[in-house]
């Protein structure tokens, strides 16, 4: 089987994840790295014996030797690295939000749909197999007609400090952007419906700082669907107990709920603190075999050259209702949400 040559672009914690997944693949080798710091290169390229490794995005696509990218650097350059990466016949893997801005979102979608190349987004929950599990009981029918989803996705309060430190220095696009998208998007993949209507509140009362850069820790959406499903979202960054990720969905015939609790595992601690069961502390935990699944289904369709099943159009849409539920919490009103495009 040939071996698929891949490049990745950024590496921050989720870059390394999947730089440690490509490296792992059988027929797939990281070809090629792509990070403003050449320490961290280096050390990647001795890790995984990696043959090319660059400080410019730009310089790293060039390369002939690669037939895929990985793109996980910062939201604000998605679009671009998207549109220069198919340019130079490159396939494409980038993950979420695919951009900040609606109308760079369109431009990009359009020079997705004119090339040949696959694109893939990275909305790891679809790979994920409780949500997978899920899924397919919706589309059996053995919930009945979906009334109402609730979904949380709330991080570890320790990682608050870091990132008023981060939100300082770079916006984040707000914590629906930042956060949401992947609440938004498994609402509109379960119920095969587009968002119409959000309100969204917020308040900062582990982080009063926040308040004046436009940012909240913990963040409300209320949703009405075109197809009258009502949704409720929790976005937050001030989980004692862990990383808390949960979806709720209530239907005519019965109710799912994916990971009541965040338990890391299957053991239950019988101790003086009483009954306790361990729990996820971090997204690469929670979703550790989902980011893997995801690259291996990019490179299926590059190998079989067909579509996957997520793609621009979910990652603009999901990025348009982000936004909405941004305007809604900044100017304290319900919005509604006209699609174009």
């Amino acid at each position: 089987m040939k071996t698929i040559k891949m490049g990745i672009a950024g590496l921050g914690r989720l870059g390394l994840i999947h730089a440690e997944n490509i490296h792992n693949m059988k027929h797939v080798e990281l070809a090629a790295v792509s990070n403003l710091d050449e320490s961290v290169n280096k050390r990647i390229q001795e890790k995984y014996n990696v043959p090319y490794a660059y400080t410019n995005f730009e310089d790293m696509i060039k390369n002939d030797d690669l037939e895929a990218v990985c793109i996980v650097t910062p939201s604000s350059f998605h679009t671009r690295h998207i549109q220069l990466a198919l340019e130079h016949d490159l396939h494409v893997f980038c993950e979420k939000p695919i951009g900040l801005e609606v109308e760079s979102i369109k431009q990009t979608c359009r020079v997705i749909d004119e090339s040949n190349k696959v694109f893939h987004l990275g909305f790891m929950r679809r790979y994920d197999e409780d949500y997978l599990y899920a899924k397919e009981m919706i589309d059996r029918g053995e919930l009945g007609d979906i009334s109402i989803i609730r979904s949380y996705g709330i991080d570890p309060i320790a990682g608050l400090d870091s990132f008023v430190h981060f939100a300082k220095k770079s916006p984040s696009g707000g914590i629906y952007l930042d956060m949401s998208v992947h609440d938004i998007d498994v609402i509109r993949w379960f119920t095969n419906s587009e968002v119409k209507k959000v309100w969204a509140t917020g308040n900062n009362k582990a982080a009063p700082e926040l308040n004046q850069l436009n940012e909240v820790e913990m963040g409300t959406v209320t949703m009405q669907l075109e197809n009258n499903v009502t949704a409720f979202l929790v976005a937050g960054r001030t989980a004692s107990h862990g990383y808390h990720v949960e979806t709720e969905v209530i239907g005519t015939k019965g109710m799912v709920r994916v990971a009541a609790t965040p338990d890391k595992n299957k053991v239950t601690v019988f101790n003086n603190y009483g009954v306790v069961r361990p729990t996820s502390q971090s997204f690469p935990e929670r979703f550790k075999e989902a980011y893997v699944e995801e690259i291996k289904d990019f490179v299926r369709c590059i190998r079989e050259q067909t579509k996957p099943e997520v793609t621009a159009v979910d990652g603009l849409r999901s990025t348009e209702v982000a936004i909405a539920c941004q305007h809604s919490f900044e100017e304290d009103k319900l919005v509604e949400i006209k699609y174009e495009g």
